[in-house]
């Protein structure tokens, strides 16, 4: 018998689809992990009931950009004044004594800081691979957990002596680089409709790779039809690099090099120009943008509602949790909205807005025509958000928007492919507090 859940008289459901937008008293029916009804009044005997009385209940969140490992190093004193190169210089030498357990654990612990957030789909940028590390152990820790995931095999092969940034026992060897690449995909990713995990090919930045290794790794990804994804544009030192190595932007950079097109998004962008944003727009190229990190970092603030009048496909990340230290996806929307406003424009972005970008825009980035939105035949990703609590109190005459202007909460459930990996705001399926001791104990030894 067809397994059906009923997510029962929400105060609103936001389906960021096309048609009825948004429906007070809401309810969403859900088969074999797939949405099969969404409206008023459903009523489904069999089916297990969930009532979401006092809550907003949205697409499930998509963050496209993070570092996973970076759990473990939060708010290192010697990093937490510094710009993107500094604090770059002061963590390097942390994260080469990464373990494969501490991979393990930090994937564990940053997925389920994003499920408490309403976050349902992650892609990761992982790039620091330390003797005995490779993707697999990410992706093993993922697969247990059953967050749907976007893991990416990212690299390093330009060290100090040659001119980059990383120290030189960071960087791997470009034939070896390539090789794991195709491995990793070859063993991992799963190109079906609804799948729960898929690999990409992300080569760390223009500082710390080869132009040689940026425009094979492209040939590779469309050989074994993947996504890409790098750093591009995220400060005034990046651009300056890019200037003095290879005479020209970071975007005419990646247009050179075939990393622009709809299987390409770029986290950042912070100093993407009008020719840049025309080229993104032009080729239907991605950007991930992480307003709490820029603003961390002092990069300063992406062009993002330049970016969306182009055309430019965005959604959000919330960057590596050493760099923005949270992984809260809806308070990255929130940030969002008032980054957007900081130069005096007060409608910069809406509250409507910076939720399609942390829901349909983020799909979009990713490649995902089947998440993003909740209407009949989507996977059945999403999360419901209580709105009757004291943070909210007098803003129920607009709850959607109450969720971006006040406080951002956790979620009181968070559902993936028709399975509640959160639910009355707890992870389930894992002792949260022994998990994290265990966490906690590892980013000790791993700082001293």
């Amino acid at each position: 018998m067809a397994r059906r859940l009923l997510l029962a008289d929400a105060e609103l459901v936001a389906t960021m689809a096309d048609g009825p937008g948004e429906i007070e008293g809401g309810s969403v029916l859900v088969e074999d992990g797939r949405i099969l009804a969404v409206g008023r009044d459903l009523e489904a005997a069999d089916a297990e009931r969930i009532d979401l009385a006092g809550c907003v209940l949205l697409p499930g969140l998509v963050n496209t950009h993070h570092h996973f490992y970076q759990t473990l190093t939060r708010a290192v004193p010697a990093a937490q004044d510094a710009d993107l190169f500094r604090w770059l210089e002061t963590l390097y030498p942390i994260w080469a004594r990464l373990t494969p357990e501490m991979i393990r654990v930090s994937t564990t612990t940053a997925m389920l800081e994003l499920l408490l957030s309403g976050c349902t789909t992650t892609s990761d940028h992982h790039y620091v691979f330390p003797a005995g590390v490779t993707l697999d152990d990410s992706l093993e820790a993922a697969a247990a957990l059953g967050m749907r995931f976007h893991a990416t095999r990212g690299a390093m092969s330009v060290g100090r002596s040659r001119g980059g940034l990383p120290p030189d026992e960071l960087v791997e060897d470009e034939d070896a680089i390539l090789a794991d690449m195709a491995r990793v995909v070859d063993r991992w990713h799963d190109p079906a409709e609804g799948a729960l995990l898929r690999v990409g090919l992300a080569p760390c930045s223009p500082f710390s790779v080869s132009r040689e290794l940026m425009r094979d790794t492209a040939a590779l990804a469309r050989d074994r039809k993947v996504m890409l994804h790098t750093h591009l544009a995220e400060n005034a030192s990046d651009v300056a690099y890019s200037r003095e190595k290879f005479g020209c932007t970071p975007a005419e950079y990646a247009a050179e090099l075939g990393w622009l097109g709809p299987d390409v998004w770029h986290a950042h962008c912070v100093q993407l120009d009008a020719p840049g944003i025309a080229a993104f727009a032009r080729t239907r190229t991605g950007v991930a943008h992480c307003p709490c990190s820029n603003m961390r970092l002092a990069s300063g603030i992406a062009p993002v509602r330049a970016m969306l009048d182009a055309g430019v496909p965005v959604g959000l990340g919330v960057d590596g949790s050493a760099s923005s230290d949270a992984s809260h996806l809806l308070a990255e929307a929130r940030q969002a909205l008032l980054l957007a406003r900081v130069a005096g424009d007060p409608a910069g972005l809406s509250a409507r807005a910076v939720l399609r970008l942390a829901t349909a825009g983020g799909a979009a980035v990713l490649g995902r025509s089947d998440i993003g939105s909740i209407a009949p035949g989507k996977e059945a990703d999403l999360a419901a958000f209580r709105v009757d609590g004291i943070a909210h109190a007098g803003a129920l005459h607009d709850p959607l928007a109450a969720l971006v202007f006040g406080q951002p909460g956790n979620a009181w459930y968070t559902i993936v492919k028709g399975r509640a990996l959160v639910a009355e705001g707890r992870p389930t399926g894992i002792d949260l507090a022994a998990h994290l001791r265990h966490h906690n104990a590892l980013a000790r030894s791993l700082v001293g």
